[in-house]
């Protein structure tokens, strides 16, 4: 069976999932709480949808957005930005470099004041796809994050 982008499957022994991508020889990247995996088609049996299924012009609208998730950024700066900028852009950046398979990544945030250091550590903390987080031993101003 074939599935596309955005169905909802049942991944065997790992649970309910979404078709984020369609790769090579029958292989899907499939995103579970909030972590990606590759899985072959064998694993994979559906789920019906609870929503209605998108038009016809909804995929071709995200797709730019797929295209670029592929090749997340190492590294995002928030210099310059207000606290409440900065917590949207690293959600946006921090869910970019999971879909693109990214192990660890590099926050920017600089050292004076320590606002948006204090905003980006206090997220990072609360996010259960985040396995750890430390400042950079060469440079205070930057949070090195591992999924």
């Amino acid at each position: 069976m074939r599935f596309d982008i955005g169905d909802h499957v049942l991944v065997r022994s790992l649970g309910k999932g979404i078709v984020r991508e369609l790769r090579n020889a029958g292989r899907y990247l499939i995103e579970i709480k909030g972590r990606s995996l590759l899985v072959d088609e064998q694993q994979l049996s559906p789920i019906e949808n609870r929503k209605a299924r998108p038009t016809s012009a909804a995929p071709e609208a995200t797709l730019p957005e797929l295209l670029t998730r592929s090749h997340a950024a190492a590294s995002l700066d928030l210099h310059g930005m207000t606290t409440d900028e900065a917590v949207v852009a690293l959600g946006t950046f921090l869910n970019d470099a999971i879909l693109g398979g990214l192990p660890v990544v590099r926050v920017i945030h600089g050292r004076s004041g320590g606002r948006l250091k204090a905003a980006v550590h206090g997220r990072l903390k609360v996010l259960p796809s985040i396995r750890g987080f430390r400042l950079d031993p060469a440079n205070p101003g930057v949070t090195i994050v591992t999924f």
